[in-house]
């Protein structure tokens, strides 16, 4: 049973927001909170299972592709509007603002794939970030990479975060969810403007081999996820047209059938947002930017605003949850992302002090 968090006033905590900036006032609605993994213990069998047989869950995970297109007759122009006024959360490292540039675009260390269990049983990943938290543990992704939409269930099984993954390689460790928060109004109607969610993961892990006496893995503590590869801002109430950085893990083919991304490594596009519609996915109130990536793979994206080549940290200001060929040339051109406001701050405020521990 998912259980409901009302919240109402919210206060930016100190040292957090940038000065000048207020947090909304009132954030409407209510936060959903589920258990990923409640214990230590549940937390270990997913980890088994994912480094059971050399990783091959890992290997074998195909990019998930739930909801992904949207027909360019579903998309529109219109929609969000900032409801308080505009707030960042500084990125990890990033709290004293750093004017430093770079022509090259350097890709960020907080991306990778969150990998999980589909209703078909069968292993499957998106892409996500890890973002700022009090206790450097969080990572955000879309809503519908941590919850079930096609069965209906709670969440997604067995769900993990691996920082700067390939081909098996887990580089920064492995990172359990432990619990997902998201929107009410996405956990019960699938609100496709509501379309994020922000978890909470335990210490990251590295297995160093097995124990034959005891029939269990060796583990390494590899240490909070945001000490280890930073964490991105946060930024709601932003004004529409303004350019981002968008990267992920694009994977499948365009309608034509080119395959023109593998998804095996992180890739990036650049461009200004544009106010979108999409009411096929109950999306009154999104942003859109133009984009070559292909659906599969790349649902979860994170966009980054401001984002700064040298220190690699930027403000989350969108997720990919859809993508779209709204010129009808068989290639997709268009990514779409809920318009973070201040509900999601409410979400993300209740999502960020949260400790999650460690499994050794």
């Amino acid at each position: 049973m998912k259980r409901t968090l009302a919240f109402g006033g919210l206060v930016a905590t100190a040292g957090l927001l940038a000065a000048g900036l207020a947090a909304p006032a009132q954030a409407a609605g209510d936060v959903s909170s589920d258990p990923l993994a409640k214990s230590g213990v549940a937390a270990l069998q997913v980890v088994k299972y994912w480094r059971g047989e050399n990783y091959s869950n890992f290997v074998n995970a195909t990019p998930y592709n739930a909801e992904t297109a949207v027909a360019a007759k579903h998309m529109s122009k219109g929609g969000p509007a900032p409801d308080s006024k505009p707030g960042i959360v500084p990125a990890i490292g990033d709290e004293k603002k750093s004017t430093s540039k770079s022509k090259n675009v350097n890709l960020p260390k907080t991306t990778g794939k969150v990998f999980f269990r589909g209703s078909d049983n069968k292993p499957h990943w998106c892409s996500a970030t890890s973002v700022q938290s009090a206790y450097h543990n969080m990572v955000a992704t879309a809503g519908h990479c941590v919850y079930d939409t096609e069965s209906n269930k709670a969440t997604l099984d067995y769900w993990v975060f691996v920082p700067g993954y390939y081909q098996g390689k887990t580089p920064w460790g492995i990172y359990v969810g432990k619990t997902a928060y998201t929107h009410y109004d996405y956990d019960v109607y699938e609100d496709g403007d509501r379309d994020y969610a922000f978890v909470t993961v335990y210490n990251g892990v590295q297995v160093t081999g097995w124990d034959r006496v005891k029939r269990q893995l060796i583990l390494k503590d590899t240490g909070r996820l945001g000490d280890n590869v930073g964490g991105q801002g946060i930024a709601y109430n932003q004004k529409i047209g303004q350019p981002v950085f968008v990267f992920g893990y694009p994977s499948g083919t365009h309608p034509d059938g080119n395959q023109a991304f593998t998804g095996k490594t992180l890739k990036w596009t650049y461009g200004k947002t544009f106010a979108a519609k999409a009411p096929a996915i109950k999306g009154e109130e999104l942003q859109a930017v133009k984009s070559s990536f292909t659906g599969e793979g790349a649902l979860g994206s994170s966009w980054l605003l401001k984002y700064n080549n040298t220190r690699r940290l930027g403000y989350l200001n969108g997720v990919t949850i859809g993508v779209s060929d709204t010129d009808g040339n068989n290639r997709y051109d268009t990514s779409i992302s809920p318009y973070f406001d201040g509900e999601l701050y409410g979400v993300y405020s209740a999502a960020k002090n949260n400790w999650s521990g460690s499994l050794v």
